[in-house]
């Protein structure tokens, strides 16, 4: 996982900054324009595609590394999303929950009240985000010729999530986006090195 901050905590800090209010429902809370509903969202949408895409792209290349079939990519690519998202979702409801619960044991008022929409909101941008290395794998072709197919169509998807943190950190877009495209060339190399040191092992 990315040493970010959570979700949660970059959308307040962008609430605090600039200010921005949106039309809401009867429980005076959720927003009702699409516009509001991105923005409300947005940073679990942002901080699920980055991690979705840079944990799948470290298995793809760690077992592209250790030599092993496609069959072995797609299993273990695919597990890996619907494990990890799960986990990722999960620990941004608990983490959303527990804030609330604390803030209502002194007295407050809870600030969300929809703490499971945020670990949904995650867990779905994680799937979409992580799907995209696995693509080359779906269709007939080339085995050898899969991986640089995974890594282009990985790295331009890094490098446009990253850029959109900007609207949760108020960071620059190319900033960001490059910053994410490094951490995610950093960690597919670390997999396909080990991959392959690990495969020589054996």
């Amino acid at each position: 996982m990315s040493p970010e901050v959570s979700p949660k905590q970059s959308e307040e800090a962008g609430r605090t900054s600039e200010p921005h209010h949106e039309p809401v429902g009867a429980d005076g809370h959720e927003p009702i324009t699409l516009e509001g509903f991105f923005r409300h969202y947005l940073g679990d949408l942002v901080y699920g595609a980055n991690d979705g895409i840079i944990t799948t792209f470290a298995v793809v290349a760690g077992v592209t590394g250790a030599a092993l079939p496609v069959r072995t990519i797609l299993i273990l690519g695919i597990a890996n999303l619907l494990a990890d998202g799960f986990s990722m979702g999960a620990s941004n409801f608990l983490s959303i929950r527990s804030g609330e619960d604390a803030r209502a044991a002194v007295g407050l008022d809870r600030e969300e009240p929809y703490a499971v929409r945020h670990g949904m909101a995650t867990f779905f941008a994680f799937l979409v985000a992580g799907s995209v290395p696995l693509v080359a794998y779906l269709y007939p072709g080339d085995a050898a010729g899969r991986f640089p197919i995974a890594t282009a169509l990985t790295m331009m998807t890094l490098f446009a999530v990253g850029s959109l943190r900007t609207l949760v950190t108020h960071r620059g877009w190319l900033r960001s986006g490059l910053e994410m495209f490094a951490v995610g060339a950093a960690a597919a190399l670390v997999a396909y090195g080990a991959g392959g040191f690990i495969s020589g092992l054996f």
